[in-house]
């Protein structure tokens, strides 16, 4: 996976010491430390049958989800998926709601670093908190804002990103087809991260506010699934909808946390299924400012468009790549990838709050459909993307 360079701004003190009868000798200024790295990543559904999730979406055991085929002109090949929601090809009213907790997880650092969301952070956070700038977050409120120049209706981002995504079908219905997020925020949990698998650095070394934490991702997403999710379900998190566990200012590495090396992981979506398909996404609400090409609802944006159109992380495509996050090739539906990095142009909510999304990826670039079913007949949706991804991945 590629990587995008990241910013730092890092003041070195250059000294000159003055010797009798010699020059004066100054010290060569230092570089600043190697900057962390931005990137996402999936935990796909495994051991399952497309059949058995069509299946259990089809007996409401699970979220929503529908079903496209569709053979791409790059190779003549068939490709089919499912995805949140309902079919837009099917005109008329298609309004679906997802159940959605939002969880706030306050992470203890085994050094004794603690990142608590719901904790008003005034040098950092001056707004409010990290929970209520999400919650307020156009991810999770209705706003309008063009895509492409279209006016695609009054919704939540990453509900508009899909209606731009499918726009010469639901466009036709005005303003009737959408997929959004019904959200209830549960009380925070805590999260005692254990030795070796968590540490409290700087941010200030590279530029940033405050401190971040890195947790191993290894640790961390087997914990989810066999802790965070079963002690959830009482409070109604299940397969039926969607949990969102809300970091602050704490990222993941793939393997021994630290900033360098494999880090930093800022947010992931993923399926499991044990008696029924169960998605989940964990995501960074980043205040620290030391990533490029993020803010601080990118990540959140960029893992809920990824989930609504790749909800098992098994949805396949042609090849693809050399472009945002992905440096070689990649044969999944992820739409956040290709444009890691690249932001949407910043909403402004009525808390006063200018939140900054990630442009993300039609349809029709993937399947390298001509013209383009996206608004503005662009292949994203804040005109990155004029063309398709092209000829197959090499």
């Amino acid at each position: 996976m590629k990587r995008g360079h990241q910013p730092s701004f890092v003041f070195a003190f250059v000294f000159a010491l003055t010797m009798i009868g010699a020059p004066i000798a100054r010290a060569q200024q230092s570089g600043p430390p190697t900057p962390p790295s931005a990137y996402f990543t999936v935990v796909p559904l495994k051991g399952v049958s497309a059949a058995i999730v069509r299946a259990n979406a089809a007996a409401a055991a699970s979220i929503p989800l529908w079903t496209y085929s569709i053979t791409s002109p790059v190779n003549g090949l068939n490709y089919s998926g499912s995805m949140v929601g309902r079919s837009p090809y099917f005109h008329g009213a298609r309004t679906t709601g997802i159940p959605t907790y939002i969880v706030p997880v306050i992470i203890k650092m085994p050094d004794g670093g603690v990142f608590d969301p719901t904790v008003a952070d005034t040098a950092c956070s001056p707004a409010g908190t990290p929970l209520s700038l999400a919650d307020n977050s156009p991810v999770l409120q209705s706003a309008q804002y063009p895509m492409n120049g279209i006016d695609v209706g009054s919704g939540q981002y990453d509900d508009l990103f899909q209606r731009a995504n499918f726009w010469n079908d639901v466009n036709v219905t005005g303003d009737s087809y959408h997929t959004r997020l019904n959200a209830i925020t549960l009380k925070a949990v805590v999260v005692n991260v254990p030795s070796g698998d968590g540490t409290t650095n700087s941010a200030s070394l590279y530029g940033g506010c405050g401190k971040i934490g890195v947790m191993n991702f290894n640790w961390f997403d087997p914990y989810v699934q066999s802790t965070l999710l079963p002690s959830l379900a009482a409070q109604g998190v299940g397969p039926t909808n969607l949990p969102i566990f809300l970091l602050y200012n704490v990222v993941m590495s793939n393997g021994t946390p630290s900033l360098t090396g494999s880090c930093c992981i800022l947010g992931y979506h993923a399926a499991v299924y044990t008696s029924a398909l169960q998605t989940y996404i964990p995501v960074d609400y980043d205040t620290t400012g030391i990533f490029v090409g993020t803010g601080n609802i990118s990540a959140m944006s960029h893992e809920v468009g990824e989930w609504m159109d790749d909800p098992t992380g098994t949805n396949s495509t042609p090849a693809w790549g050399h472009t945002g996050q992905v440096s070689s090739c990649q044969s999944n539906l992820e739409d956040g990838d290709p444009l890691s990095g690249t932001l949407f142009p910043g909403v402004l909510m009525p808390n006063g709050v200018v939140y900054t999304p990630q442009e993300l990826v039609f349809f029709s670039w993937f399947f390298r459909q001509s013209p383009s079913i996206g608004s503005g007949g662009y292949y994203s949706n804040n005109e990155a993307f004029a063309s398709s991804a092209g000829a197959v991945c090499q």
